[in-house]
């Protein structure tokens, strides 16, 4: 018998699909997105090490103010800015973007095109 899988599982498949492929180094990390129906959450990773090297979330205190009376696809912007500046902090210019099984629009674009804007390259 035929059992339909939920959308999650689906885009967990898409998301391993793509890893095959895909990985962050030293040189050029992964941003990667993760979206949860409330949140949205991002982290720029090193594969080749194992360790985070920026991350952001519209659960961080420290965007709280900003973000407030916001839309989701405004948050997920102000995200992308954000840990685009802890990247370039850390002095991370390029990253390859790994949108998590993710369609490429609505929140996770907001968050590519607010990362381009505050200046990380990919």
């Amino acid at each position: 018998m035929f059992i339909k899988r939920d959308r999650n599982e689906e885009r967990l498949i898409r998301h391993a699909r793509v890893r095959k492929r895909l990985s962050g180094t030293s040189e050029t990390p992964r941003l990667c997105v993760y979206r949860s129906n409330a949140e949205i959450y991002a982290q720029v990773i090193d594969d080749t090490k194992g360790v985070t090297l920026a991350s952001a979330s519209s659960a961080d205190k420290d965007l709280e103010k900003a973000l407030k009376g916001k839309t989701k696809t405004e948050q997920a912007r102000l995200v992308g800015e954000a840990v685009a500046k802890k990247a370039l902090k850390a002095k991370i210019k390029a990253v390859v973007f790994d949108r998590g099984g993710y369609i490429y629009t609505g929140r996770v674009q907001a968050l590519a095109e607010g990362a381009r804007d505050a200046g990380l390259e990919f």
